[in-house]
């Protein structure tokens, strides 16, 4: 197949960080790519090169045999290069129309809304998407959001896509439907870049490379290659397994949740009649895609939000209308879905992101002031603990890769938290030797007897870690599963809003 892309020794740096280090790297015209690495490996770094998002210090990049500059993303654009960001870029209030024309073809479509119109029909029907044009994006599912970020892409007729971890917030099924789209738009001569964490997904390409620190380490045919050789190309090790849990947990109830109602932002419930037990040393995993309800349960369990009836119990006392700072101090810990806007604040350093929620706590104060020593030491030991890199506690959390920041949230969560920990989505966006990581720091807190409530919209991930999955669709549990007895294909059906009974 004949290259469409090429980059030659492309470096890119951020002060003194080396993002892209000498980048060799090439895409065959109607090829699935998948871009394969740690976070921190320069991935997304590099894809956003390619984007004109950024401009690299040296290097050359050619496309269709040119050699390019691209000063911002319109003169890649132009060229017919697109990207589909892992955070939409949607206009919540605009119709699924609006958000696709809105910056595509100027004031012209606004003088020919049928032709607009009647272009996004046709691109439904090649696609088998079954989106309404005149719908609000407030009113789509997460996974509907997805396909009109990839029909603006269409809309505009690229004939290059890159997708930054696409099928982060998709059911099993929306994942297997999107990759259909993609054999679809291959099979018509598009390139496209798909970066992701995910092996079973990276098995589904044509070509992948693997970035380890920066660097590309190799180039690799997929059917030639084993998940295995990834991981060892990936980190340079073998990354081990903990399917092995154990039955160790014990009848002691320590989080109890009776007859929850809490009322949605925009309206309705976002959390219906819902009714959980969990014990020592027990996971219980709830799967379920994004904006079902989880986070509003969380922020519910935490104190942030209030529920309109039902019961909340931390062993035999109550804490339904407690604050946060006294659910915090009776020992609960909360890792938030999103690190950056919920868990952290980027302009304050690592020592300071540590003391988040701990500032009034007697263990740090004397004399009505903080103990600055005691708290630099508490905070270098959980650096080393869990081997945040960084270049000293004083590192501004925003300058840290995904993974570590994350850290820097496990970090905090762990050491404040003494019976219950709240984790909602705790391995998103993460590659798989740091989502390894938390797994094992999951597992070890739930042998110490911790009792855990685990989000995530990976089933496998909730398998491995969970004692029992619950579904939630649409603010209420929709089905319970033991883990060690699982249907994979009913708890994505059930995700997807089926029920049990129509399963055959």
């Amino acid at each position: 197949m004949q290259e469409q892309l090429q980059i030659e020794n492309l470096t890119k740096r951020f002060g003194t960080v080396v993002a892209n280090d000498q980048v060799k790297f090439n895409v065959l015209r109607g090829e699935i790519h998948c871009l394969f690495g740690e976070n921190g490996a320069g991935k997304s770094t590099l894809a956003e090169c390619i984007y004109g998002t950024y401009r690299p210090e040296s290097g050359t990049i050619f496309f269709d045999g040119e050699a390019v500059e691209f000063n911002s993303p319109r003169d890649a654009i132009q060229l017919g290069i697109g990207m589909i960001h892992q955070h939409f870029v949607l206009a919540p209030p605009l119709t699924v129309l609006e958000n696709i024309i809105v910056g595509t073809e100027g004031a012209k479509v606004l003088l020919n809304i049928q032709s607009a119109e009647n272009k996004f029909k046709d691109l439904c029907a090649s696609y088998e998407l079954d989106l309404n044009g005149h719908a609000t994006i407030w009113d789509l599912s997460v996974g509907e959001q997805q396909w009109v970020e990839i029909l603006k892409a269409l809309y505009l007729d690229v004939k290059f896509l890159i997708l930054d971890e696409p099928t982060a917030v998709l059911t099993p099924e929306e994942s297997d439907k999107l990759f259909r789209i993609l054999n679809v738009m291959k099979s018509q001569g598009i390139s496209i870049v798909l970066i992701t964490h995910k092996l079973k997904e990276v098995m589904q390409s044509d070509r992948v490379t693997v970035m380890r620190k920066g660097r590309i380490v190799d180039t690799v045919d997929t059917k030639s290659t084993t998940r295995e050789e990834l991981t060892h190309m990936m980190i340079g090790s073998t990354i081990a397994t903990h399917s092995e849990k154990g039955k160790i947990r014990s009848e002691s109830s320590v989080l109890q949740i009776k007859n929850l109602d809490v009322t949605a932002p925009r309206g309705g419930y976002a959390v219906k009649d819902l009714n959980l037990t969990i014990h020592r040393h027990e996971i219980v995993g709830i799967a379920g895609v994004a904006g079902n309800g989880q986070k509003e349960l969380f922020e519910t369990l935490v104190g942030i939000l209030s529920p309109d009836s039902g019961e909340i119990f931390l062993g035999t006392k109550e804490i339904t209308h407690s604050s946060p700072a006294e659910i915090l101090a009776a020992g609960v810990g909360h890792i938030p879905q999103d690190r950056y806007r919920e868990g952290l604040i980027g302009q304050l350093s690592i020592v300071d992101n540590m003391l988040l929620g701990m500032h009034r706590s007697p263990k740090f104060l004397r004399g009505g002031f903080l103990e600055q020593k005691r708290i630099r030491t508490l905070a270098q030991e959980q650096v080393n603990k869990f081997e945040i890199v960084a270049p000293s506690i004083d590192t501004l959390v925003g300058n840290l890769s995904g993974g570590n920041a994350q850290k820097v949230v496990l970090a905090r969560e762990f050491f404040q938290a003494s019976v219950v920990l709240l984790a909602n989505q705790p391995t998103r966006g993460l590659d798989i030797s740091i989502a390894d990581y938390v797994h094992r720091q999951l597992l070890e807190k739930r042998k110490e007897g911790y009792a855990i409530l685990l989000a995530s919209e990976e089933v496998e991930e909730l398998v491995k870690l969970s004692d029992r999955i619950v579904v939630m669709f649409k603010g209420q549990f929709v089905g319970e599963f033991d883990s060690d007895n699982t249907d994979l294909e009913q708890i994505g059906f059930l995700m997807a809003g089926g029920q049990l009974k129509e399963v055959h």
